[in-house]
C-alpha cells in the first residue's frame, strides 16, 4: 500500500525510481477510505535526507499512510534549503492550530546528544512536543538522541556518555518475542548506531512499564517499547542508507575529531560499504504500523486521549 505524500515533494521521484509505492495527496483524497495519519518530526539537519529515508520504510509496509512533516519552532537548522520547509513542513503550533491528530509519530534523533538536555536550544518545545503527543498520538516511535532523551524524560533514565562514537552494525539479540513489534525477527539481526551517548541499562531495567526487546553485547540495548505500546524507543539508525555512515565518519575525520573509530561490521571487500539491515528495520517500521498504530488507534482520529 503507497505512502501518501505531496506530489511536489522532492523524495517523490526518487521513491518512484526506486519502485516504493507513493501516492499524491489529490490522489488519495478522492479514496474512500482512511488513511493512517503519522507525522515525522524531523530534528536532523538534512531534513530531505532523512524524510527519504524514514519515506522508504514506511512506503515498504501494507498500509496506506499519509505523512505530515513536522519541525520545531524555536530552533531552525541551516542545512536544508527554507522553502522546503515552508512547502513541506509545519510547525507544532500549527499542527494543533489546524486540528491535527495522529495515529503515529515518528521523532527523529539529532546531533545534539553530548550537550545536556537543557542547554538544547528546543528542550523546552520538545518536551511541549511529547506532552501533546501523549493525548493527541496513539503510539509514538522515538529515535536515537530522540529515544534517550523521551527515556529520560518519561522515566528518569539517565544519559551516559561514551568514550568514543559507537558507529557501525551491530549483532542484537531478539528478546521477548512474544511482542508483536518484533514479530517474525531473526534470533540475531544487524542495525547500525552512530551515537556519542547511550542510557544507564540498569535503570532501564528497572522500569516495569517497559520492556527491552533488543540488545547488543556491544552497542547495548537497541529496542524499547512500553507495555501499553503507546512509546517505542529505538536507539539505533535502522533507517540510514548504506552510505549514511561511510559520509559521518568522512566528516568527522575532516573536522579533526579524535574520538571517532572506523565503522565496524560495515565494510566489506575494497573498503566498500555493505548494506545488510535494510530488511530487519522494514520489519520494524511495518509491526509498528500494523500492531502498535493500526490495530490500536480509533477510526475515529479525534477520539485519541
Amino acid at each position: 500500500m503507497p505512502v501518501i505524500i505531496p506530489s511536489t515533494l522532492p523524495a517523490r521521484k526518487t521513491l518512484e525510481k526506486e519502485n516504493i509505492f507513493v501516492m499524491t495527496d489529490t490522489r488519495a483524497r478522492a479514496q474512500e477510505i482512511r488513511p493512517l495519519s503519522i507525522g515525522l518530526l524531523n530534528l536532523m539537519p538534512n531534513k530531505e535526507e532523512t524524510e527519504l529515508q524514514l519515506l522508504r520504510l514506511i512506503g515498504n509496509t501494507p498500509l496506506q499512510v499519509e505523512v505530515t512533516l513536522l519541525q520545531t519552532e524555536t530552533y531552525k537548522g541551516t542545512h536544508t534549503d527554507e522553502a522546503h520547509l515552508k512547502s513541506f513542513y509545519l510547525t507544532l503550533s500549527e499542527a494543533i492550530a489546524s486540528g491535527k491528530k495522529f495515529d503515529g509519530l515518528i521523532v527523529t534523533g539529532a546531533p545534539v546528544e553530548q550537550m545536556d538536555f537543557k542547554d538544547v536550544k528546543y528542550w523546552d518545545e520538545f518536551v511541549r512536543i511529547m506532552e501533546w503527543a501523549e493525548h493527541n498520538v496513539y503510539s509514538t516511535m522515538y529515535i536515537c538522541w530522540g529515544a534517550i532523551a523521551a527515556m529520560h524524560y518519561f522515566y528518569g533514565v539517565d544519559k551516559v556518555a561514551l568514550p568514543k562514537k559507537l558507529s557501525g552494525v551491530y549483532t542484537h539479540r531478539s528478546l521477548k518475542r512474544s511482542n508483536p513489534l518484533i514479530r517474525n525477527f531473526d534470533e540475531l539481526f544487524g542495525a547500525p548506531h552512530s551515537r556519542h551517548s547511550g542510557v544507564d541499562e540498569k535503570s532501564l531495567k528497572t522500569i516495569k512499564g517497559l520492556d527491552i526487546l533488543a540488545v547488543s553485547d556491544e552497542a547495548g540495548v537497541y529496542l524499547c517499547a512500553s507495555k501499553d505500546q503507546r512509546r517505542v524507543f529505538v536507539l539505533g539508525h535502522g533507517e540510514y542508507d548504506k552510505f549514511t555512515l561511510d559520509n559521518e565518519y568522512k566528516r568527522d575525520v575532516a573536522l579533526g575529531r579524535t574520538d571517532v573509530d572506523i565503522p565496524v561490521n560495515y565494510y566489506g571487500k575494497h573498503g566498500q560499504p555493505v548494506l545488510s539491515w535494510r530488511a530487519h528495520s522494514s520489519l520494524l517500521m511495518s509491526n509498528w504500523l500494523n500492531y502498535f498504530v493500526y490495530q490500536g488507534t480509533p477510526y475515529d482520529i479525534t477520539t485519541i486521549n
